[in-house]
């Protein structure tokens, strides 16, 4: 079965840290460009981050650049979000996806939308 289950998730202070990952089973994430979405409460799904498959390139919402950081791990098959100096505004659940390009991202992805991963800031 082609799954991504998202983890890392919880409830951090303003201005810390958190790392997501996305572990990926019964497929292999090498071919795919792989993404990171987030949805605050009574609002729509939006592109956080993504990374290629061909030559690892990565990109950014403007909202977390500088911030976030997207790496992949092809041998354990996990793409990883690591977030500094968190806001408040970044309270959301977080989603990741398998995509065949970071170019229209979420639109013909590889399974099916997970859980998700609940992100808190709050003091």
């Amino acid at each position: 079965q082609v799954q991504l289950v998202e983890s890392g998730g919880g409830l951090v202070q303003p201005g810390g840290s958190l790392r997501l990952s996305c572990a990926a089973s019964g497929f292999s994430l090498d071919y795919y460009a792989i993404g990171w979405f987030l949805q605050a409460p009574g609002k729509e799904r939006e592109g956080v981050s993504c990374i290629s498959a061909s030559d690892g390139s990565t990109d950014y919402a403007d909202s977390v650049k500088g911030r976030f950081t997207i790496s992949r791990d092809n041998a354990k098959n996990t793409v990883y979000l690591q977030m500094s100096s968190l806001k408040p505004a970044d309270t959301a659940v977080y989603y990741c996806v398998a995509d065949w390009g970071c170019d229209g991202l979420g639109q013909s992805i590889i399974g099916t939308w997970g859980q998700g991963t609940q992100v808190t800031v709050s003091s």
